[in-house]
């Protein structure tokens, strides 16, 4: 069976630290799957805040997850401090891909892909990405990459 690969960009263009709380925890006394799905989704709507956007308003239109893959590493447990490190890409006219690099101090817990598709809410369809926000992230990730 083949395994998921994912690939992640070579820099971030934003970081934050969440910690495991008890209740992340499934009965092997670790970080549970489901759980890192939710640590990552409240990683997203830090990442989100920090540009002044929610999940209803990126550039003027709301996101809806398409798709995720998680390619998990290494355990984590109660108290870690998870650095995650999010960038953007993989655009298309209707989507874009969120990857996120999940660390325990130097040790890589898992890399995880969501595809976002770019949705109006209003009229229940899928929309184009705006142009502003495909042009925020390049100049983002450009920026990043010289330093």
């Amino acid at each position: 069976m083949s395994r998921i690969k994912i690939n992640l960009p070579t820099s971030s263009i934003f970081d934050t630290i969440i910690p495991v709380r008890i209740t992340d925890l499934n009965y092997g006394n670790h970080l549970a799957n489901d759980r890192l799905l939710s640590i990552i989704h409240e990683a997203r709507v830090q990442f989100l805040n920090h540009f002044g956007w929610n999940e209803m308003n990126v550039g003027g239109v709301g996101i809806i997850m398409a798709d995720v893959g998680i390619e998990y590493k290494n355990q984590a447990y109660y108290g870690d401090e998870l650095k995650i490190s999010i960038s953007v890409g993989e655009f298309s006219r209707a989507s874009f891909d969120i990857f996120y690099e999940i660390k325990c101090q130097d040790k890589l817990i898992a890399k995880v892909k969501t595809g976002i598709v770019t949705f109006n809410y209003q009229e229940n369809k899928v929309v184009e990405v705006p142009e502003k926000v495909k042009l925020m992230f390049k100049n983002e990730n450009d920026t990043n990459k010289t330093i």
